[in-house]
């Protein structure tokens, strides 16, 4: 807090005003007195405070506490605000009533896509898809598993949004995870008002918002740990809303809200560790312009303990617990920009900066800043404005007013625009036209600190000085060039200097170039064009048609990118060996050397380049033309670039290698030119590589100035192209080329690069700074001009925000990355200086007509038709007699006597004297869109400057008026003259034409809240000058009864249709019980549906019901229920527009009459609705007269059947005689007339159960029994889907719709309703064949009998167990049950057992379904889970779904069976033609037949196919039964309709399931018992490993294919591998095998004998190979049980690598050679797995290449590291990694090395071949050869040490679990222990002390030991806290041993008595291999796949190297020129 002086008093009072409150709060909107909705709450208090302090007690310096008072007096002064936490309740809305989605429970859910509409910019990258996941993060880019990321710290490879990044678990109900996209206004207007406070210069209103939540959810607690699970939970929010351009998140903590702050890895291994969780930002891999992909940017917020508890206790917004930041934009955002807001709370973030490329990592660090003044005099003196700053020693330590670059503020700074107005002056009586002007850009750079006076710096020269007699040509001071008349030539960061020849222009200080282009210092630039022209290959040309050119040039170290885009495939693997065409980028912004100057700054952006190729051998000749064309807008190069020629062919897939090279340039006045000879190689992976080379001149030809005394242009430089790299990448169809130049005087320039890294390329300037070198080996990072920073972190300068800009008035200021630019407005241009905005004078271009005058005015003009004439000036025509139009009479009546009011608005009229679309005011400026009534259209008007909208692409064709319309253009038409009445009041209509929920009458002031009819809300009305209500507030829902009054009152026109009936509503919204019609009179009661209660309607006069007595209301009819159903079918329950609704009587049954509203169309129905054929009649027809006799229903059938069957034609005494309803239905109570007995019945008539009764006992109320309603019958499907295939419920034309009866059968006769034509059909509705007649003509009688269907499936399966050889059915056999059409019933019984159960339609047992006698059964009728679709259901459905959801008219539509085939006949609903069909539904040939034709037996005559082995299996085992059915109890195979098995075969007896192959053989682990869920055997299978084809060959015949006993069946684990041990299952034997499956010669063990242990390995006919033997390693590494995500080599039977390699059970999959290496560009994240090429090759493909020793470059210290096949070699330049010159310092075909040692005495490297089981070395001399030193006993050799001091080498043996040494030459070999280790791995020796370190990741009991060397005094070091020790080094400068712990993920130090135990680092992913060197720590990381730096100082992460081919990486050791102190 602040502290006087000593002594004195400070009196802080509250103001007047509470200012404070004023800062934080964001103003109030108009008329909403007071109030702060959508905003978090504050709390102010008023104090008076009086401090006295002592100084001395503080002990801080004077000026800081000077400093402090200075920033915080204003806030101190006034009111002290404390500012609260948010609470829950200020979260924004959520949960599932608010529209949320919710994130399923579990410890890693990701949710689904939410794909939004529109792109979402983060950082500058757009993104059209957000993911939720459960572990507090919000990613655009599908989840990897979460291991992947919990754990890792930032940054993540996947872009991130993170409010609290950490392993949280919801499973169990713990916690909800809430998601949801939303456009909803009251979120966008809040999150819009908290990006305002918190940026209040943002123009900003966003469109869609994503608010994700996590309430009350809890960390990830380990099973072991569940019991001591702890109750803490979170609740957390973000807010992420965008606009078109621009992207801003919050995050909400409220202050109850976090609870725990981090979670424990899931990979712990017993240690008690917590990782902190992380908040912040990360980008995701980039690619790195060309080559490879990095680290994007990225920014933390909190990463430790301590920042994330203070979350919800402090923000950036001036609210405790909310955060803001600017997260992305369209163009060029590669930073976060946190929100700054003051408060006594804010607290400025320190940076910290991301380790990689591009990377910028501001960390919010709380600390506390305590400042003291020295003497109040001091105090008032930091207080004045007037008053110099001052700095105390430690100011760079502390934030500091001095530095401009970071400004203290505790408010952000004041940023004033003054937009410029537009001031219009127009002649009297004249009127004017704005038109649209193109804007005029300006490009200028930020002022320097010290910039020169305004208008440029002229710099004179005394003539007298000069001789003006050149010798070239003669110049006269009268026509020389001058600036003053040129100076705009020069650029806008350049001044002008005037000579006695002429001018010069010369780029200011922090800019070069050629002073007619500059470019900022050290900023990287970059090139866009275009390539053309015609390269022919071969003899084929290729034209090049303008692709585009983009090249990126890091200025700072000399490297050029560039890319060609759409290179046609032959063309671009040939112009790799163009690599001039990127040369030329190179040379312009080379890294310059002393004495030197790259290329732009001689040519500037203007010049011309020609060279010729001419390569050989061939002797082709390629010219290449580039010429640059200046800088554009955003000051990018322009290049175009021509090339023609002939080039070499390069083979598909060849890797071409240019070696590096030097070319001397040749520089004279205005040229350069260079001639040089190139060699390249052109390689294949099969083939040996050749060689290649050309000669290249070049000349470049610019324009100089030498006018001036400039220092002259070497007459010679050389250009040192260190590297370059060409690559053409087919599936992107991308040319690439990336070089790396450095420009000096001619001769060797490596001594003057190692005078100072910035010759060298090798600082860690930021890419947008320049390093300036000082003494040795010092330098200085500077930022170029246009940024801001310390020179490593630079951050882009907004000179538009902080008032940089040089923007003059009428432009507008628009920042760019390193610059600005300046932008004219509407109606200006670039003057003549190219420096300000001028009026354009538009009059200059006569745009008027011929009879009109032109008036210019600023930023616009007129035209005036001259008298006589009239029209809008630019049509005019002469005065003709015509009336006068609206418009002409509105802008008439405005001008009194041909002059306008001042300030008043003037329509404007076209020549027909109609508005013009575009209307202006011709004195504000403003301009709208207006309708042809001259009526402003909602949100077209624009401001002045701004550019109108084009209002003619605004006239769509116009929708009908709403009523709000229709009343608002009343009133303002009412007076005669066409305009509003004076003080009347005019509605207020939206942009949809609906009433605005408040309206205001103009004149009197008031205002009150309307319903969407216009109608006032009662109690809203409030008098002028008082806040108007907050119309805002949710209204209830429209209930039933006002949607359908409102449907009708807002109909086609927005008004009722006249005579129609309007329900009516009470206040609550319910129908009225009463209700009228206004124009008929008739009165009725209606229920609360607003039915219609029958026997309640009254004519007009009649006395009317009462219908507040309650009826009991009947049960609804069918015709009710289908009625209500159309009324309800749209989203707000009213019928759809169109729809067809069926009309009832009184009672609810059917009018026999039926009618279309819509269409007119009438027709007769039948008792249940269905139409009678024959009956419809087209609008205006007669109708037919339905009260003709009906055909008798089923009930009179039966009835009269009854009646007529004694001789007298009475009924028979005694019998029942049904009774029916006078429709002919079924009285739903049946009375038997004899006996007295009455009972219940269904519509068929059948009895309902248990509801019959005895003569006088009380009768069942039958209308209250309503049976389970029966499913749909195959007729009413078909109906149905037809019915209901157009959008508004109609039937389409010219559709056929079957005809069902009351029972849901097909009616007999068929007819179609369009053609006429008529058919009989069976009961399964298939015409009947030759029964079909056209129309007009007499009908086929279809009641006669049709020829009997064939049995079903279920009635022969059911006879035949029913006629067995005696007759009758075997006791105790089942019987299947079938329906009255043959099929099975739903439900089976056996009628011995008792047993019940469900079944398909092929009378197949479903899984669960089987009951026990006397078990409640399971209902059958519930649907079984869907078999998939088969070819003929998809193909119907295909055309029963088209675009529009429904079948076109006319189209065929395919018919399948009840199992989803085609039925053999297929017919045509529309033509009535018939065909058949195969089972494919490939039409047969010679089968279809017209309509009417006697039909092909489709049954018969299709010649049968071969039968299938399912079919043959199926039918061995019927035949073993009787009549073709199977023996009771026996398993039957299930086929489909091609013979082939169904995946999924049960055993309906047992009640067994499994899925079987395609040969229908059992899949190993599918087996479920009854009643368990069965498998789903449709998911993919993948291909078989040999265990298991040989395991299935070994269970079936060869030819019977069923298991045979005795066989031996394999037995192969998870992956399909042979278990090591195998066992026979009949004899008892074992044996070991390889991972082939051979047997190991000795090691089978009789039974009962102890098996051998099959771990141990043995000498075998193969060796494993590299694949095996790596996996093998992996496994073991794993503790011999992966996880599905982690990486295990797959191997082919004979031990290659499968060419697809993939992460675990993951689609991450990549293509490998045969060598097991990458093939680049192959990685998917796909779900699908990459096509790959198998690897496996011929024996003798190629020679093998020879493994010699490539030396790395000459340097002190160099990294080796091991990479599976290879020895890489990493110089190190101080401590960075120098990764430019990383090269293989030996290619190890075959091998996997792990282990890695550096001999300093002999130079030579040591390793350990895992593949080989080898332990190698190889001299580092050139050409040098691997020799083995020891091949024997080795098993998995892994960490390896060296003694240089005592020539001793040590290793460690993973799988034998032993510790050896030996001498250097492979002698003297000896085990040191072969005891209590488990898994040993790194080892170090200390030669000085004799010490030897070893760590064991043993999972149960991780340990590091120690010994000496030669095996003494073992003993744990440390064992306590390790998880999983891989890495493990030496620190000689402190004498503790270090190790990496990829369980613990912490670096860690302790010394060898086991004190001083440190942590160095807590953030590592995955180390392996670690050593120490010069302070700092080098591990290879498994995680990143590269060697990553660690400081051991400041415990940071400081360099990364990620080798191209990504890969792990193993060992790791310093190699160096001369042995370091300590290791001899």
């Amino acid at each position: 807090m602040l502290l006087p002086a000593p002594g004195r008093s400070v009196s802080l009072s509250p103001p007047v005003t509470n200012q404070c409150a004023a800062k934080l709060l964001p103003p109030a909107p108009a008329g909403a007195a007071g109030s702060r909705r959508g905003s978090p709450p504050f709390r102010c208090s008023a104090l008076r405070v009086r401090l006295f302090v002592l100084p001395e007690l503080l002990g801080l310096p004077m000026d800081r506490g000077a400093m402090l008072t200075a920033a915080l007096l204003c806030c101190w002064s006034c009111t002290v605000c404390v500012v609260t936490a948010i609470r829950r309740t200020d979260l924004f809305p959520f949960g599932d009533l608010n529209g949320d989605l919710i994130l399923p429970e579990g410890d890693d859910e990701t949710s689904r896509a939410l794909t939004l509409p529109r792109p979402f910019y983060f950082f500058d990258s757009p993104f059209s898809q957000l993911y939720v996941a459960t572990n507090g993060i919000v990613s655009a880019q599908d989840l990897p598993m979460e291991k992947q990321y919990v754990d890792d710290g930032l940054p993540t490879d996947f872009p991130v949004v993170a409010p609290f990044l950490a392993d949280i678990d919801t499973s169990g109900g713990r916690g909800n995870i809430y998601y949801r996209l939303t456009e909803t206004p009251s979120v966008l207007n809040r999150f819009a008002q908290e990006v305002h406070r918190g940026f209040p210069d943002a123009k900003f209103t966003p469109t869609h918002a994503v608010v994700a939540t996590w309430e009350n959810v809890a960390a990830y607690e380990e099973q072991a740990r569940a019991t001591g699970a702890t109750n803490k939970v979170n609740t957390f929010q973000t807010v992420i809303g965008y606009d078109e351009t621009d992207s801003y998140v919050l995050f909400l903590y409220p202050e109850d809200g976090l609870n725990f702050f981090g979670t424990r890895p899931k990979e712990s291994y017993n240690v008690e560790i917590e990782f902190p969780a992380r908040v912040g930002f990360s980008r995701g891999e980039v690619s790195f312009f060309i080559i490879s992909k990095t680290d994007g940017p990225f920014y933390s917020v909190a990463q430790d303990e301590n920042s994330v508890k203070r979350l919800s206790q402090v923000g950036n917004t001036g609210v405790p617990g909310v955060w803001l930041f600017h997260t992305g934009k369209r163009f060029s955002f590669q930073e976060i920009i946190p929100a700054s807001i003051g408060g006594l709370l804010a607290v400025p973030p320190t940076a910290g900066y991301g380790l990689y490329l591009d990377t910028t990592t501001p960390e919010y660090e709380f600390d506390d800043y305590n400042f003291e003044p020295e003497s109040q005099e001091e105090v008032d003196a930091a207080g004045s404005p007037d008053s110099p700053n001052t700095r105390s020693e430690d100011s760079d330590r502390q934030l500091s007013y001095n530095r401009e670059d970071v400004p203290l503020t505790l408010e952000p700074v004041e940023r004033q625009y003054a937009p410029p107005g537009f001031p219009l002056t127009v002649p009297e009586g004249r009127t004017q036209r704005v038109e649209e002007q193109q804007p005029q850009v300006v490009d200028v750079y930020p002022p320097l600190r010290n910039p020169p006076p305004s208008g440029g710096h002229v710099v004179s020269v005394d003539e007298e000085d000069v001789d003006f007699d050149t010798g070239v040509i003669q110049y006269t001071t009268e026509n020389k060039e001058t600036c003053a008349r040129f100076q705009q030539q020069c650029s806008q960061n350049a001044f002008c200097s005037d000579y006695a020849t002429g001018f010069c222009c010369h780029c200011r200080p922090g800019f070069y170039g050629n002073g007619r282009h500059c470019l900022p210092d050290g900023a990287p630039q970059r090139v866009s064009g275009k390539v053309s022209g015609t390269v022919t290959v071969g003899s084929t040309p290729v034209e090049l048609n303008n692709i585009d050119l983009h090249a990126y040039i890091v200025v700072g170290d000399g490297r050029a990118y560039t890319a060609i885009s759409e290179v046609p495939e032959p063309v671009g693997w040939a112009m790799m060996s163009v690599s001039p065409v990127g040369e030329l980028f190179g040379w312009l912004f080379a890294l310059e050397l002393p004495n030197s100057q790259a290329g732009f700054k001689i040519t500037g952006a203007e010049f011309s380049r020609h060279a010729e190729v001419v390569f050989s051998p061939g002797n082709q000749r390629l010219s290449i033309t580039q010429t640059g064309r200046g800088l554009d807008e955003h000051n990018h190069l322009s290049v175009d670039t021509v090339i023609n020629g002939n080039v070499p062919f390069v083979p598909p897939g060849a890797e071409v290698t240019m070696k590096p090279f030097k070319e001397t340039y040749q520089y004279y006045p205005s040229v350069a030119t260079s001639s040089s000879v190139r060699e390249f190689s052109v390689g294949l992976p099969e083939k040996a590589s050749e060689s290649y080379t050309f000669h290249l001149k070049q000349n470049i030809t610019y324009r100089d100035c030498r006018h001036g005394n400039q220092a002259a242009t070497p007459e010679t430089l050389q250009i040192n192209m260190e590297r370059v790299f060409v690559m053409y990448v087919k599936e992107e169809r991308i040319l690439r080329y990336a070089i790396t130049n450095k420009i000096s005087p001619v001769g060797d320039s490596s001594e003057v690069e190692l005078l100072n890294p910035c010759y060298a390329g090798n600082h860690d300037c930021d890419t947008t700074a320049q390093c300036i070198p000082l003494e040795g080996q010092a330098f200085r990072c500077q930022c170029a001009t246009g940024y801001r920073g310390d020179g490593q972190n630079c951050y882009d300068i907004d000179e538009c925000a902080e008032g940089l800009s040089s923007c003059g008035d009428y432009s507008q200021c628009l920042n760019l990355p390193g610059t600005h630019r300046c932008q004219c407005q509407s109606g200006f241009e670039l003057g003549y200086e190219s420096r300000t905005c001028v009026d354009i004078d538009e009059c200059m271009s006569s745009p008027c007509h011929i009879s009109a005058i032109c008036v210019n005015a600023q930023a616009s003009f007129q035209c005036q038709c001259l008298p006589g004439f009239y029209g809008d000036g630019f049509n005019c025509s002469p005065q003709a007699d015509r009336l006068r139009s609206q418009c002409e009479q509105h802008r008439d009546s405005l001008q009194s006597g041909g002059q306008p009011s001042v300030g008043a608005y003037i329509p404007q009229c076209d020549s027909d004297g109609q508005y013009r679309p575009r209307q202006c005011h011709g004195s504000t400026g403003h301009c709208w869109c207006v309708d042809s009534r001259g009526q402003e259209k909602p949100e077209t008007r624009t401001p002045p400057g701004t550019a109108p909208l084009a209002c003619d692409s605004l006239d769509k064709p116009e929708r009908p008026k709403t009523q709000c319309e229709r009343h608002r253009d009343r009133i303002q038409t009412s007076s005669p003259d066409g305009f509003p009445l004076a003080g009347a009041y005019v509605p207020q209509c939206d942009e949809n034409g609906q009433y605005r929920q408040l309206q205001c009458h103009s004149s009197t002031g008031y205002c009150w809240c309307v319903d969407s009819l216009g109608e006032e809300r009662p109690g809203t009305r409030t008098p002028p000058g008082t806040p108007p209500t907050d119309c805002d507030k949710p209204e209830r829902p429209k209930t039933h009864c006002e949607h359908h009054r409102d449907s009708v009152q807002t109909s086609s026109d927005g008004f009722p249709p006249p005579g129609a009936y309007i329900p009516q509503c009470d206040q609550n919204g319910l129908y009225l019980p009463e209700q009228c019609h206004g124009s008929t009179g008739h009165c009725w009661c209606v229920n609360s549906s607003g039915q219609e209660r029958a026997g309640t309607r009254t004519g007009p006069g009649s006395s009317r019901v009462d219908c507040r007595t309650d009826e009991p209301e009947r049960p609804k009819t069918h015709c009710e229920h289908h009625r209500d159903s159309v009324q309800t079918t749209s989203p707000d329950g009213l019928p759809l527009v169109g729809a067809y609704v069926p009309q009832c009587d009184e009672n609810g049954l059917y009018v026999p009459e039926q009618c279309h509203g819509s269409t007119g169309y009438c027709w007769c129905v039948d008792s249940r609705g269905q139409e009678r054929a024959g009956t419809r009649t087209g609008p205006g027809s007669p109708s037919v007269d339905c009260r003709t006799e009906r055909p008798k229903t089923h009930c009179e059938h039966h009835r009269d059947g009854v009646q007529t069957t004694g001789p007298d034609g009475l009924p028979l005494l005694g019998v029942y005689v049904p009774q029916c309803d006078e429709n002919g239905l079924y009285i739903s109570q049946q009375c038997h007339g004899s006996t007295g007995h009455c009972w219940c019945v269904d519509d068929r008539g059948q009895e309902l159960p248990e509801t019959r009764t005895a003569p006088g006992a009380p009768h069942v109320d039958c209308s209250r029994t309503e049976e389970p309603e029966r499913s749909k019958t195959h007729c009413e499907h078909h109906r149905d889907s037809v019915q209901t295939t157009s959008p508004d419920g109609l039937t389409l034309l010219g559709v056929y719709v079957p005809q069902c009866d009351e029972n849901g059968l097909y009616v007999p006769q068929q007819c179609h309703g369009s053609t006429g034509y008529c058919w009989c059909v069976d009961s399964r509705g298939q015409e009947r064949a030759g029964t079909r007649t056209g129309p007009g003509l007499p009908h086929v009688d279809c009641r006669t009998e049709e020829p009997e269907r064939r049995k079903t499936h279920c009635e022969h399966h059911r006879d035949s167990v029913q006629t067995s050889s005696d007759g009758f059915p075997p006791p105790g056999a089942y019987i299947p049950q079938c329906d009255q059409n043959g099929l099975y019933l739903p439900e089976q019984c056996h009628g011995s057992t008792g047993h019940c159960w469900c079944v398909n339609s092929s009378g197949q047992e479903r899984a669960g379904t089987r009951t026990g006698p006397g078990s409640p059964r399971v209902d059958c009728r519930t649907d079984e889970p869907e078999r998939p679709k088969t070819h003929c259901e998809h193909h119907r459905d295909s055309v029963q779904t088209s675009s529009d959801g429904f079948p076109p008219p006319g189209a065929y539509i395919p018919q399948c069976d009840q199992n989803g085939l085609y039925l053999p006949e297929q017919c045509h609903g529309s033509t009535g033609h018939c065909w058949c069909v195969n089972s494919s539904g490939q039409e047969r040939a010679g089968t279809r037949t017209g309509p009417g034709s006697p039909r092909v037996d489709c049954r018969t005559d299709q010649p049968e196919r071969p039968k299938t082995p399912c079919e043959h299996h199926k039918e061995r085992v019927q035949a073993s039964g009787s009549r073709e059915y199977p023996v009771a109890g026996a398993y039957v195979p299930q086929c489909d309709a091609d013979g082939q098995y169904i995946p999924l075969q049960c055993h309906s007896s047992t009640g067994y399931c499994w899925c079987v192959n395609e040969d229908g053989q059992e899949r190993a682990g599918t087996r479920t018992p009854p009643g368990a869920q069965p498998r789903d055997c449709v998911k993919p299978v993948a291909p078989k490993t040999p265990c298991e084809e040989q395991r299935d060959r070994a269970q079936a015949s060869i030819q019977e294919r069923y298991p045979v006993a005795g066989v031996f069946v394999p037995r192969c684990d998870a992956q399909g591998q042979f278990v090591p041990q195998q066992c026979h299952g009949s004899t008892g034997h074992c044996w070991c095998v390889d991972s082939s499956g051979q047997e190991r010669a000795g090691t089978r063990t009789a039974p009962g004998a102890s098996p051998v242990d099959c771990r141990k390995p043995a000498p075998t006919n193969r060796a494993e190979s590299v694949c095996e033997r790596w996996r093998a390693s992996l496994i073991e590494h794993y503790g011999g049980n992966p996880d599905p995500q982690q990486y295990l080599p797959q191997c082919e039977p004979d031990g290659e690598f499968s060419p697809v390699q993939c992460y675990g059970e993951s689609t991450y999959c990549w293509c490998v050679d045969q060598e097991g290496r990458e093939v680049d560009g192959t990685r998917s994240h796909d779900a699908v797995k990459p096509a790959c090429l198998p690897s496996v090759a011929p024996p003798i493909v190629r020679p093998i290449t020879r493994p010699d020793v490539t030396p790395p470059a000459k340097t002190a210290v160099t990294l080796l590291y091991a990479q599976g096949q290879k020895i890489g070699a990493l110089p190190l330049n101080g401590s960075r990694l120098d990764a430019e010159r990383s090269k293989t310092l030996l290619t190890l075909h075959g091998s996997i090395v792990v282990g890695i040692a550096y001999d300093c005495k002999e130079n030579k490297v040591y390793w350990t071949d895992l593949s080989a089981r080898t332990i190698n070395r190889a001299s580092m001399a050139s050409g040098a050869e691997p020799e083995t030193l020891i091949n024997t006993n080795l098993v998995s050799p892994e960490g390896l040490a060296l003694d240089a001091k005592r020539r001793l080498m040590f290793w460690v043996d993973s799988n034998t679990d032993v510790i050896e040494s030996a001498s250097l030459d492979g002698s003297r070999r000896r085990t040191l222990f072969d005891s209590d280790l488990v898994n040993p791995r790194a080892i170090v020796v200390v030669s000085s002390t004799g010490s030897l370190y070893w760590t064991d990741w043993n999972r149960e009991a991780p340990k590091i030991e120690t010994s000496t060397v030669d095996g003494q005094g073992r003993r744990v070091v440390v064992s306590d806290g390790v998880g999983l020790p891989n890495a493990l080094t030496y620190d000689l400068s402190s004498g503790q041993i270090c190790w990496g712990d990829a369980g613990t993920k912490r670096l860690e130090c302790i010394s060898p008595n086991g004190s001083g135990r440190r942590v160095i680092n807590s953030d590592l992913n995955y180390p392996f291999s670690m050593v120490y060197h010069s302070n700092h720590f080098y591990f290879s990381d498994w995680r990143r796949d590269g060697v990553i730096a660690v400081d051991k100082v400041s415990s940071k992460f400081t360099d990364e190297y990620l080798p191209e081919q990504r890969s792990h990486l193993y060992g790791i050791t310093i190699a160096t020129t001369h042995c370091l102190p300590g290791s001899l």
